[in-house]
């Protein structure tokens, strides 16, 4: 999937009960014949510059939310395996019918 295919989706805000869509307004700086080069290719795709940029910026915070997601899970599992290292049960003397057993008495 290329960035400029992403579906654009406006965030949601929510004011004394009432729904509405909020879109927020951005000055760049670039140059003229980069934003002439890219104007091009959202003709090709069907889209505006506007679209490419929003896409673009919505594919980069979906990765990086992805990537943080990623790495707060292995930080996880690394806890529990150091967790599961430090813990000794030791040496299973018992049957589980003992325990049943000594739980009716």
């Amino acid at each position: 999937m290329f960035f400029w295919e992403v579906p654009h989706r406006s965030e949601v805000a929510h004011n004394k009960g009432f729904t509405y869509y909020v879109d927020m307004n951005v000055t760049l700086s670039l140059d003229e014949k980069l934003v002439k080069e890219v104007r091009k290719i959202a003709v090709e795709q069907d889209t505006t510059l506007t679209g490419l940029v929003r896409a673009y910026l919505e594919q980069v915070a979906a990765e990086h939310g992805s990537e943080r997601k990623r790495r707060d899970l292995e930080l996880l599992n690394q806890t529990f395996d150091r967790f599961q290292a430090g813990l000794h049960y030791g040496k299973r003397n018992w049957r589980r019918a003992d325990l049943y057993h000594r739980k009716s008495q």
